[in-house]
């Protein structure tokens, strides 16, 4: 497996991986992705920026994630408290594959995004996610996330977490 840069080419295969990721989230009963957001423009928006990124498997792409070197807004107003305080890395919009779902890809997704933090010399890891994200929250856990608080998006609290990794 390999985590790389996606290409504009590769928007319908992205696509179709966030396509999956909200039909689960509605089965869950989840609200997160209920309302046309993410949509194919914000991820365009993601890859032109440099923002995009898919986890290939045998030249297969099986999950996207925007890795964001540089400033989240929404951030900056958290109610709790941020474990660093200097430059950091976000995350947004992870997505697998429904035929990996199981087999500890988004884990591999999350080991190799910390890897290419470490190699930009950047140790702090910032995501957020919905309350009801239950997958998310238990790779937050598994993976030595530690909650610092909420976050809003759109009116929205979102639950917030950081991970400081040791650099390479």
């Amino acid at each position: 497996m390999i985590l790389r840069k996606a290409t504009g080419d590769e928007l319908p295969i992205i696509w179709d991986i966030l396509q999956e990721a909200i039909e689960q989230r509605r089965q869950d009963g989840s609200t997160q992705w209920q309302n046309g957001y993410p949509n194919e423009q914000v991820v365009l928006d993601d890859i032109k920026n440099g923002h995009g990124y898919v986890l290939e498997d045998n030249k297969e792409v099986i999950a996207y994630a925007a890795i964001i070197f540089g400033i989240e807004p929404a951030y900056t107003d958290i109610i709790g408290k941020w474990l660093g305080n200097g430059d950091y890395v976000v995350i947004h919009r992870v997505a697998t594959a429904n035929k990996v779902k199981g087999k500890g890809v988004a884990t591999y997704l999350f080991k190799f995004i910390e890897d290419l933090c470490s190699q930009q010399n950047v140790s702090s890891i910032k995501v957020d996610t919905n309350f009801d994200n239950v997958p998310m929250l238990k790779i937050m856990n598994n993976l030595g996330y530690t909650y610092c608080g909420e976050v809003f998006f759109n009116g929205s609290a979102r639950r917030a977490y950081e991970k400081i990794i040791t650099l390479l």
